[in-house]
């Protein structure tokens, strides 16, 4: 190849969100259509505004579509088991308290398997952020019924469609104690980007909650259209209510969708908890666990 091709066109304006990843691993396994890589980009905007020492940034996920954000962003990252992505990253905190943790991840990786573990690190306040991607199925393992699959949807292990009633997540995570709780759909970019900074910078258990299109097995299987038609039916029917009680943001199958920021609180972490209950029991002879 000639040098001339070799020359950088000048003129052809950097994208920022290059640094955040590692362009080696280009390009990615998401199918045609899948949000999550629209999510992956609000998140690079959230961090290059958000003043974090991203040498103090780590990125934890576990298996699943979403699970393979860990691969691609450049920052300390971890690919853990399926399920488990909420205490390896608790453990993370803990060993370095200093460590701003971020947890991204699935619906069903989150909420299903690791539900358990989601349940209690809200209600224990550990601090660390949540992104959640809701694609409404298991899209990496076959399109089996998930945690948050509508009543009346179908899915490979309901093909007459679902019976069960689907996970409310943002109240969910409100009622376990999660001091910051936002939902938005990858329409939603700006809002998804600010959400997502938000989260960053609130200390405690932070939790946004994204909707996405997966063309390949949810959307198809539903005959909702590709991608395309999925974030135009996103357009046309979210409904932004800051605020609102997060009882009644529940999702329906091709229902209204309501987005917003339902719960910014504040309330002390594990961390603090804990350093207050030693040093009220041993005083002086206590080292507090951060700082």
């Amino acid at each position: 190849m000639s040098e001339e091709f070799l020359e950088i066109d000048e003129s052809i304006p950097v994208n920022t969100v290059e640094e955040f990843l590692r362009m080696d691993r280009m390009p990615h396994i998401w199918c045609p259509g899948c949000g999550i890589g629209t999510t992956v980009n609000c998140f690079a905007h959230a961090l290059e505004t958000s003043g974090l020492d991203l040498q103090k940034v780590s990125v934890v996920s576990g298996i699943g579509c979403t699970g393979r954000v860990a691969g691609y962003i450049k920052l300390d990252s971890f690919h853990t088991t399926h399920g488990r992505a909420i205490p390896f990253a608790t453990g993370l905190k803990l060993a370095n308290p200093e460590l701003k943790v971020v947890v991204y991840s699935g619906d069903g990786d989150l909420t299903a398997i690791g539900g358990n573990h989601f349940i209690h690190a809200a209600r224990r306040n550990v601090d660390m952020t949540i992104i959640l991607i809701n694609n409404f199925i298991y899209g990496m393992t076959g399109g089996q019924v998930a945690p948050t699959t509508p009543i009346g949807a179908t899915a490979s292990t309901t093909p007459h469609g679902n019976f069960e009633e689907a996970f409310n997540l943002p109240y969910l995570a409100e009622s376990c104690g999660a001091v910051y709780v936002a939902r938005w759909t990858a329409y939603h970019v700006r809002h998804v980007t600010k959400a997502i900074k938000e989260a960053l910078l609130k200390k405690g258990f932070s939790f946004v909650e994204i909707l996405a299109p997966c063309p390949t097995l949810y959307s198809r299987r539903n005959k909702l259209g590709d991608g395309l038609d999925e974030m135009i039916y996103y357009k046309d029917n979210s409904e932004i209510k800051n605020n609102a009680d997060t009882k009644t943001v529940a999702l329906g199958f091709k229902g209204k969708i309501i987005v917003g920021k339902f719960v910014d609180k504040e309330r002390q972490t594990y961390l603090d908890s804990m350093n207050e209950f030693y040093s009220k029991k041993f005083g002086d002879k206590f080292a507090p666990y951060v700082g």
